[in-house]
C-alpha cells in the first residue's frame, strides 16, 4: 500500500506529508484547489517526464517521496536486485527537481535513474486519469488482463519454452546449412590444403624432435672425440681418475683402522667411485652409439625444410597446422554427413511444431472460455455503473500464415510469443451499435466507468496493489455516481484505491477523507491537505451537495450517505 507522500516546494505546495490508509480513499477539494497537482506529484515520483517549472516559484529544489509497504513481489525483487537496490519492508521512491531542470531520482535512498523509478513504479500503480487509461485502452495489454483472468500462467510458460525450444532449432539449422554452402564454395580449395596437409603426415612436437636430432648427427665426430677423451681419462689412462679414486678409497680405509674419524668418509669415497665407473660405463656405451649418418642428416633437413615452408605459408605452428587440418577434416565430414543432420533437425523441427500446436491450441481454448466469463462479468459490473445496454467482447483472433509454425485443423497461423491468439477487448454502449476497440470509446464518462467494470471485474487477479483514479466521476450523477461509489467501495477490499471525486455519493464511501485546500500565506498561494474526522467530513459532503451554503438538510442528507454507505 501506499503509506505515506511528501511534497516539498512543488507547484503551489509548500510543504506536506500525508498518510494513507488500506482501503478507500477519497479527495475533494474546490475546482483549481490543487488535487492535480497531487497527481502532478504522484506522476512525477513514479518516473514521469519532469519540468523545472514545477519548481516552488522562489526555491531551488523541489522533492517528493512516497514511502509504500507490503508491495514486495517476484518482479518487483527482480528488478531491483539486476539494478543493486537493496530490498527491505518499505520501499521509498523519492525525486528531486532543481529549478535549473536537473532531476535527481532514488529508490531506498540509491540513486536510480528516472527510466528504472517509472518501471518500478508501473509495477506498483495503476494510475487512472480521464484520458491516461494506458493499460487498459492499448490493445497490447489485454491479452495479460486475460490471462490473469483465466490464471494460464503455467499453460504460457509451457508454450514459451517449446517456442524457444524450436526457435534454437531453426537457429541450429540455419547455422548448419550456412556452414555447409561455406564448405561447397570452397571445396576445391579445402581438398588441396587438406591433401597437403595429409601428405605431409605431420606430428606434434615434430619439429622439435627434427632439430635435436640434426643437432647430433651435425655434431657427430664431436661427440665421438670429447666421450672417447672423457672415457680415456675416467678409466682407460694409466693415471685414470677411476685408478686413483680406488687408491684413495684404498687409503681412507686403513686410516679408518687407526683413526675412527676417518670412518666417515669411506662411504663418501666409495660413492664417488661408484659415480665415477657408471660415468665411465655410459661414457663407452655412448660412444659406441654415436651415429654417422650422413643420408639420415640430408633426409631430416629436408624434412625440416619442408615443415618450416608449410608453416610460413599458413601463418603456423605445427601445432597450428595439426589443429588446421583436423578443422579441414571435421568440415569435409560434415558435408558429407550434411543431408543426414540435416534431416535429423528438420525431424525434431516438425515434432516441436507439433507440441507447439497442441500447446497454443490448450492456451487458446482456456482463454476462450475464460473471455466469456469475463465478458458477462464486466457487462454484468457496466450494468451496475449505469450502462444497462452495453456489449462487450473479448475479441480472440489468429493470423493464418502459410509459412506459420502453429497448425491447427489443417491450417498454418503465426507463432507469438505468447501463444497464437490476438486478444483485443471490444464495447458498444449503446443498442445497435458495433463493438469497437476501448481506445475509440469517445465519452469520458464511459471509459471511467469501463475503467472501473473491467478492474472490477480482475480484481482478484490482478497484480497491481494500488489504484489510483483521477476524475472517477466525469460525466456522471445520481443513480450512478452511488453505483460507482459502491463499486469502488467493494474493489477497496481487494486493492488500495485512491480517488478524486466531486460526487458526494462517491465521498461518503471513503475509509479516509482527505481535502484540498487553496489559502492565501504570506501573500503567497498554498495548497494543503488535512484529514478529515466525521464532523468536517460531513462539512465537505454537504458542501459537495449544496455548495459553499451548507444547509441543515444538506449535512442531514450528507449524515444519510454516510451511514448507508456503511452498509456497502
Amino acid at each position: 500500500m501506499l503509506f505515506s507522500l511528501y511534497i516539498k516546494n512543488y507547484a503551489l505546495i509548500q510543504e506536506l506529508s500525508i498518510e494513507f490508509t488500506p482501503g478507500l480513499t477519497i479527495i475533494t477539494g474546490e475546482t483549481g484547489a490543487g488535487k492535480s497537482i497531487l497527481i502532478g506529484a504522484l506522476n512525477l515520483v513514479l518516473g514521469e517526464r519532469a519540468s523545472s517549472d514545477l519548481v516552488r516559484t522562489g526555491s531551488t529544489k523541489a522533492v517528493i517521496e512516497a514511502v509504500l509497504k507490503e508491495v514486495h513481489s517476484e518482479k518487483l525483487d527482480t528488478l531491483l536486485n539486476a539494478a543493486e537496490i537493496e530490498t527491505t519492508t518499505e520501499l521509498i521512491l523519492r525525486r528531486e527537481l532543481s529549478s535549473s531542470g536537473q532531476s535527481r531520482c532514488f529508490i531506498n535512498d540509491t540513486p536510480s535513474t528516472a527510466a528504472l523509478l517509472k518501471q518500478a513504479g508501473e509495477i506498483l500503480i495503476d494510475l487512472h486519469g480521464q484520458h491516461e487509461h494506458q493499460l487498459l485502452l492499448h490493445a497490447d495489454t489485454h491479452e495479460t488482463m486475460l490471462d490473469d483472468f483465466a490464471q494460464t500462467t503455467a499453460e504460457v510458460s509451457a508454450y514459451k519454452a517449446a517456442r524457444a525450444t524450436l526457435q534454437e532449432l531453426h537457429k541450429q539449422l540455419v547455422t548448419l546449412k550456412k556452414e555447409a554452402a561455406e564448405i561447397h564454395d570452397k571445396k576445391e580449395i579445402l581438398d588441396f590444403q587438406l591433401n597437403e596437409l595429409h601428405a605431409l603426415d605431420l606430428k606434434n612436437g615434430e619439429d622439435e624432435g627434427i632439430e635435436t636430432e640434426i643437432m647430433l648427427l651435425e655434431n657427430a665426430e664431436t661427440l665421438f672425440s670429447l666421450s672417447s677423451s672423457l672415457n680415456e681419462l675416467l678409466y682407460d689412462s694409466e693415471h685414470s681418475v677411476y685408478s686413483s679414486v680406488a687408491a684413495a678409497l684404498h687409503l681412507v680405509e686403513k686410516l679408518a683402522v687407526i683413526d675412527k674419524r676417518f670412518d666417515i668418509h669411506i662411504e663418501e669415497t666409495r660413492t664417488a667411485k661408484s659415480i665415477i665407473d657408471e660415468l665411465a660405463r655410459f661414457t663407452r656405451s655412448y660412444s659406441a652409439d654415436i651415429d654417422f649418418n650422413p643420408a639420415r642428416l640430408d633426409s631430416l633437413r629436408e624434412r625440416q625444410l619442408k615443415i618450416q615452408r608449410i608453416s610460413k605459408k599458413y601463418g603456423l605452428t605445427l601445432s597450428g597446422l595439426i589443429e588446421l587440418q583436423n578443422e579441414l577434416d571435421t568440415k569435409i565430414a560434415l558435408e558429407g554427413n550434411l543431408e543426414e543432420e540435416v534431416n535429423h533437425l528438420q525431424q525434431q523441427i516438425t515434432l516441436q511444431r507439433t507440441e507447439l500446436s497442441i500447446l497454443a491450441c490448450t492456451l487458446s481454448g482456456k482463454r476462450l472460455d475464460a473471455s466469456r466469463l469475463l465478458e458477462r462479468e464486466i457487462q454484468k459490473q457496466l450494468a451496475e455503473l449505469g450502462i444497462p445496454n452495453a456489449t462487450f467482447i473479448v475479441s480472440i483472433t489468429h493470423e493464418e500464415d502459410g509459412e506459420g509454425e502453429i497448425t491447427i485443423e489443417g491450417k498454418k497461423f503465426s507463432a507469438f510469443n505468447s501463444g497464437y491468439d490476438r486478444t483485443e477487448f471490444l464495447i458498444s454502449t449503446n443498442p445497435g451499435e458495433k463493438p469497437r476497440p476501448l481506445i475509440k470509446v469517445a465519452s469520458g464518462g464511459e471509459i471511467s466507468r469501463i475503467m472501473l467494470a473491467m478492474k472490477s471485474a480482475l480484481a482478484e487477479s490482478s497484480k497491481l496493489p494500488i489504484l489510483i483514479f483521477d476524475e472517477i466521476d466525469t460525466g456522471i450523477s445520481g443513480r450512478v455516481a452511488e453505483a460507482v461509489g459502491k463499486s469502488l467501495k467493494k474493489l477497496s477490499r481487494l486493492h488500495q484505491i485512491i480517488a478524486i471525486t466531486h460526487l458526494p455519493q462517491i465521498a461518503a464511501m471513503a475509509e479516509l477523507h482527505l481535502q484540498v485546500q487553496k489559502s492565501l500565506q504570506n501573500d503567497r498561494t498554498v495548497t494543503e491537505v488535512s484529514a478529515l474526522d466525521h464532523e468536517s467530513r460531513l462539512q465537505a459532503i454537504a458542501g459537495l451537495i449544496s455548495g459553499k451554503e451548507i444547509s441543515s438538510s444538506s449535512l442531514n442528507h450528507a449524515a444519510e450517505l454516510v451511514a448507508a454507505a456503511q452498509s456497502v
